[in-house]
């Protein structure tokens, strides 16, 4: 007996972990918000550029491949000449190599931005995602810190852009050199000390979580969490610890500048840092931007073994709604700060660099939250229906859509079975179509269409309860010549457009 033929198997449609699939209104929300991100930063004088999504590993910095795991933190492959590459898993090192490699024909100083997505080889959860977009700007070959001002002016720049009211939002700037003055001068200089000095900026980057007191603990034998899990801390004494409160506790930088520079007076590096966060407070001021936009805080902690000056982080600080119900700071969206290490691993030489990263996942989750994001709604096409199926009729119905698609209008003709009229006008309702045009056999011989106010007829039919309502009604269906159909459609959208901002006001 033989045995029956086995069905082959389905393949199972699943997502990859931590990937997402992404509908038309996130994906027409991103390009809204896009679009005046790239306005402000094309107004400031910087110029696109766009690299690819794979880079030789070894371009990316930390993250090489080794035997045991060659995907730590990438998505790497071989190639054909057994080089690893990796997708991008930010925009910046990317932009080093470009610089790099095109250094005699780029233009210093390069100012430029781009937007992509980069990717993360990290166990994904709820909001972490291993895919995601950035909205980046960079100034390379300018070395001064009025390089980093103009940068924080420009994020700030940028998010009144996108709606953020001041008040809603402050740019919070710090400076690398100091936080290594600090750590020189409670006694942690040295390449001897670099896992101690990290530890200690791991605390204080958890002050917003956990606050002085969870600090103070993190940065002395340890803290203990709610569930009993303890985490060890920099084992700093208690002398140690208070210079340390002190510099990050600072909430007026003014008031308290002097009293930090002093901590720092021992050590180059620090008082280079305190030097350059005056200045830059000074030109930020200078050109308008107060302390309610951008603000000097010793708190900012940011790329511990990345940025080499300035430091900066854009936060929003308005509450939302988490999804525990809580009222929570939305805070951070972006940042980014003065990298002059990254290029010159390729040159051999000194090449100064500043930029900013934007979060466009998360900036746009923000301005949902402040309705400040597709506002706008996007209309439906105008449905061209189909009552008959030979040629030269099919070519009217083609020729009336095309007419309205080069007036600006969006247009489709209809394009399933067009021999069941019921589903034609099913569909547009599906579709939330404005317009239905209609032309039959008598409506062609006569070389007039019938045109139907979707969105008008279907509030009348829920309103009207008499013929008298019905005729001082808005005639939900006219019938036009050929010639005035385009005209006609414009005024009835202009209708409809005016009910919805009444609708609104």
């Amino acid at each position: 007996m033989s045995e029956k033929t086995k069905k082959p198997q389905k393949l199972k449609a699943r997502l990859p972990r931590g990937f997402v699939d992404r509908e038309a209104h996130d994906i027409r929300a991103v390009n809204e918000m896009v679009e005046k991100i790239r306005a402000v930063y094309e107004r400031y004088g910087f110029d696109p550029v766009e690299t690819p999504l794979f880079e030789y590993t070894d371009a990316l910095g930390k993250f090489l491949p080794d035997s045991d795991r060659p995907n730590e933190g990438v998505f790497s492959l071989q190639d054909d000449d057994e080089q690893w590459m990796s997708l991008r898993y930010d925009l910046t090192a990317p932009l080093a190599r470009h610089v790099a490699e095109n250094f005699n024909e780029i233009q210093l100083p390069y100012r430029t931005y781009r937007a992509g997505y980069v990717f993360r080889n990290e166990k994904p959860g709820p909001g972490r995602f291993r895919q995601f977009m950035q909205f980046d700007a960079d100034t390379v070959g300018a070395p001064g810190v009025q390089a980093d001002a103009e940068m924080c002016m420009m994020m700030a720049d940028t998010l009144e852009a996108l709606g953020i009211k001041r008040g809603d939002y402050v740019i919070r700037v710090n400076n690398r050199k100091v936080l290594d003055g600090v750590m020189e001068a409670i006694g942690l200089g040295g390449d001897e000390n670099a896992a101690r000095r990290l530890n200690v900026l791991r605390a204080i980057d958890k002050l917003d979580k956990f606050g002085p007191v969870g600090v103070r603990l993190l940065l002395g034998a340890g803290r203990k969490d709610e569930s009993g899990d303890f985490t060890k801390g920099a084992g700093l004494d208690e002398e140690q610890i208070e210079k340390v409160l002190f510099f990050v506790g600072i909430k007026d930088y003014a008031q308290s500048a002097a009293d930090l520079a002093a901590l720092v007076a021992e050590t180059a590096k620090g008082a280079e840092g305190v030097e350059e966060l005056n200045i830059i407070g000074a030109l930020v001021s200078g050109a308008g931007y107060d302390a309610s936009r951008i603000k000097i805080d010793p708190s900012v902690v940011r790329g511990l073994e990345y940025y080499t000056g300035p430091v900066y982080e854009a936060e929003l600080t308005f509450d939302v709604t988490n999804e525990k119900g809580e009222k929570v700071v939305f805070g951070s969206v972006g940042g980014g700060g003065r990298y002059d290490g990254l290029v010159s691993r390729f040159m051999g030489q000194p090449v100064p660099a500043t930029g900013f990263s934007i979060g466009v996942s998360r900036l746009m989750t923000a301005l949902k939250n402040l309705g400040k994001l597709g506002a706008d709604e996007v209309i439906a096409p105008v449905l061209v229906t189909v009552m008959d199926g030979d040629v030269e009729a099919m070519g009217r119905y083609q020729r009336f859509t095309q007419a309205l698609r080069a007036e600006g209008i969006r247009a489709e003709m209809y394009q399933g079975n067009w021999k069941k009229f019921g589903n034609q006008l099913k569909y547009a309702d599906r579709r939330g179509a404005p317009i239905a045009i209609i032309q039959g056999g008598d409506e062609r011989a006569q070389g007039v269409v019938q045109i139907k106010d979707l969105i008008e007829g279907k509030r009348l039919s829920g309103e009207i309860t008499d013929n008298s309502e019905w005729r001082e009604a808005r005639v939900a269906q006219v019938v036009v010549p050929e010639a005035e159909l385009v005209a006609k459609v414009k005024e009835m959208l202009a209708a409809q457009k005016a009910d919805r901002d009444r609708a609104k006001a």
